[in-house]
């Protein structure tokens, strides 16, 4: 497992019975969280006064309920700094395990000595994009919501790399890439963080477990002859680290008769209990 152990700004206090205690700077929330269904013995005091508490509906969906937090703060993460804030379904527009994989792409482009073209797809607040910018690649960041790209562009100023070679596209990101391969584009590294589930703005529905395989497909046809790394996210439940590699390996290393796959699940240790939550998993590629 990669667990995201460096942060200052992001504390997981505890999880337990479904929900998650955490820091965000020097806010408490509280989440629900359906990995962690162990009981611990909450006796952190900040159980019972968290500043904003998700509340599940019994309709579906659910909501905030806050108190005195601002509508947004920022936090960082090294040399990086975000801006967060609660919104629909439970999210601050930040998932702080990615950290681990912010790391990696950092330390994978500043040390492939040449010039990196990064494309971001799905790429909704652009923490790993700030990260790639940050690192001196250049990064083609893509999501279909427009809202996001502009946060996006936000995060980027905050980390003072807004200056620096990057493209910000709303677009739907399987018909970018179908695009992009029209014109004969192609990139050095390739991060993905599609959704579980969603639909399109023609009514189609995402089911990751339908599409991406045909995805990565996709995908593949966008590697240069000499590809530094791709990256897939997944937060599908029941989706496994091993599913995501045999995908790498049976298209990114059958293409180029090389590189090879590590797939892991990423995680979040809870400073009360020490137990680590399962936050979805990862497969990184490197040629």
């Amino acid at each position: 497992m990669w667990i995201s152990d460096k942060w200052k700004d992001y504390e997981l206090i505890d999880a337990s019975g479904g929900e998650k205690l955490e820091r965000w700077g020097s806010h408490i929330l509280l989440r629900p969280d359906p990995q962690a269904i162990w009981a611990t013995d909450r006796r952190d005091p900040r159980w019972k006064t968290p500043e904003a508490v998700y509340r599940r509906s019994s309709a579906g969906g659910g909501a905030w309920e806050k108190n005195r937090l601002p509508q947004s703060w920022r936090i960082a993460y090294g040399p990086l700094t975000f801006q967060v804030k609660p919104m629909s379904f439970k999210h601050t527009g930040l998932f702080p395990e990615q950290a681990s994989n912010w790391d990696w792409a950092m330390e994978r482009i500043r040390a492939a000595g040449r010039p990196i073209r990064v494309l971001n797809l799905f790429a909704y607040t652009g923490a790993a994009t700030c990260a790639c910018l940050r690192a001196g690649a250049s990064v083609c960041h893509v999501d279909a919501a427009k809202g996001m790209v502009q946060w996006a562009r936000e995060n980027a100023a905050l980390c003072g790399v807004a200056d620096r070679s990057v493209r910000w596209i709303v677009d739907d990101c399987v018909k970018f890439c179908q695009r992009e391969i029209r014109r004969g584009h192609v990139y050095d590294a390739i991060i993905m963080d599609p959704p579980s589930y969603g639909r399109g703005p023609g009514g189609e529905v995402w089911r990751l477990e339908d599409n991406l395989w045909p995805l990565c497909q996709t995908v593949s046809q966008l590697l240069s002859d000499e590809p530094l790394f791709v990256l897939i996210n997944s937060y599908t439940t029941g989706l496994s680290p091993s599913v995501l590699a045999y995908i790498s390996e049976s298209l990114f290393t059958k293409k180029y008769a090389a590189g090879r796959s590590d797939a892991q699940e990423l995680g979040l240790r809870a400073t009360a209990s020490g137990l680590v939550l399962p936050c979805g998993a990862s497969c990184r590629w490197e040629y």
